[in-house]
């Protein structure tokens, strides 16, 4: 048995699709957790469960629960006799890397003995778009090197996913992209899954993506996501107003688009897009708006350039500082413990010499003693 599962919210634009591909590619257990969605998700996810077809649970709470929530239903997986178990996003369709076959007849030529497998996924990227789920658009497979998305500013590919052997004790991490069964035997490098992956299907989607994402976060105080964690970036740019260039830049206009697929950075492939359809037609951005967007985000990735610079510079400063500081401070503990050192000196010559003074006087005593007793001793002879 394979299951699925996933945790969704606010994904009306593709959660449909997304679940009719895995059911079409062999998924027996469907277990889904809905976060609170308002946008039509949780009518979409009640159609298919009245089917038959998934099983829908309720987490209402916006606290990024997701490493406890999927960690649960992985464990019930495998309370409900799962071989394998594949921990999915509502924007990611996993596929067989040979075309030929689905995720249920791929994973029936593979050892469980593997016990777990990375899942490569890649984003799909094509011209941005107002509105829409995009499968038909976002056709090309973004392979830019990591340096040319950083000139951009826009975070690097997403992190692999991961397939594993159900275990009732199963831990999946924040992100579904680690679990703690490891891999015990090596993958035929022909077999295995991929991972088609739309994240940034249409500004208005992405939009309400970062606002859900930067709002559960603020509400989460235990967590401690880095400064640079793409989801922190993006929240911070939508606070500061520039988020829809962010969005426009991640998608290559047409020139970028050219260069790139000379250079093998996009490659064309529409293994989804003539097998589904877009449940929300595609809504284009304004030529005009989408222009001076990628003009702002240029003049923006200078500014934060230089911005990261200064933090640098502030950093190494700091750091220097600290630095001097913690080097007064210990000359500072010399200097207290070399005055103590002097000081039990001074004390210690101190008793040395009342020592010496007492010695002495019991000399000149002992002397003028003797000098008495024999003057004393001459005196009664000469009168004897």
């Amino acid at each position: 048995m394979i299951a699925m599962t996933m945790m969704v919210r606010d994904e009306a634009d593709v959660v449909g699709a997304m679940i009719e591909h895995h059911l079409a590619q062999g998924i027996d257990l469907f277990l889904v957790t809905d976060n609170g969605s308002v946008d039509g998700t949780v009518e979409i996810l009640q159609s298919f469960e009245a089917r038959g077809l998934i099983e829908v649970a309720h987490d209402p709470r916006h606290l990024k629960q997701q490493h406890e929530v999927v960690t649960r239903m992985s464990r019930e997986a495998a309370a409900r006799g799962a071989t394998w178990v594949l921990n999915a996003d509502a924007d990611e369709f996993w596929v067989a890397k040979d075309p030929a076959l689905t995720v249920a007849e791929e994973l029936s030529l593979i050892d469980p003995a593997v016990g777990a497998f990375p899942v490569p996924v890649i984003d799909m990227t094509g011209p941005p778009a107002l509105a829409g789920t995009g499968l038909g658009r976002l056709v090309y497979r973004d392979e830019r090197p990591d340096e040319v998305m950083a000139a951009l500013g826009i975070h690097a590919h997403s992190t692999p996913d991961v397939a594993f052997v159900a275990r009732h004790d199963v831990e999946v991490a924040q992100g579904n992209h680690f679990v703690n069964v490891a891999e015990s035997a090596p993958l035929d490098p022909q077999r295995g899954l991929q991972v088609y992956h739309f994240p940034w299907r249409s500004w208005s989607q992405f939009a309400r993506k970062v606002e859900n994402a930067g709002r559960a976060y603020a509400a989460s105080p235990d967590l401690r996501p880095s400064a640079n964690h793409h989801g922190m970036r993006d929240w911070r740019r939508a606070q500061d107003g520039v988020l829809r260039p962010s969005y426009v830049a991640r998608h290559p206009s047409r020139t970028e688009l050219a260069d790139g697929i000379a250079h093998g950075w996009f490659v064309e492939d529409r293994r989804l897009a003539h097998s589904l359809r877009s449940p929300t037609p595609d809504e284009p951005l304004d030529e005009a708006v989408e222009a001076a967007d990628r003009e702002i985000m240029s003049a923006l990735v200078g500014v934060e350039l230089r911005l990261n610079t200064l933090e640098q510079e502030h950093r190494r400063a700091s750091d220097d500082l600290d630095f001097e500081r913690r080097h007064v401070r210990e000359l500072d503990a010399l200097v207290e413990r070399l005055r103590d050192e002097i000081s039990e000196s001074q004390k210690a010559t101190s008793a040395l010499r009342d020592e010496l003074d007492a010695t002495l006087e019991e000399v000149a005593w002992a002397k003028r003693s003797r000098l008495v007793r024999g003057a004393l001793r001459l005196s009664k002879a000469i009168h004897s």
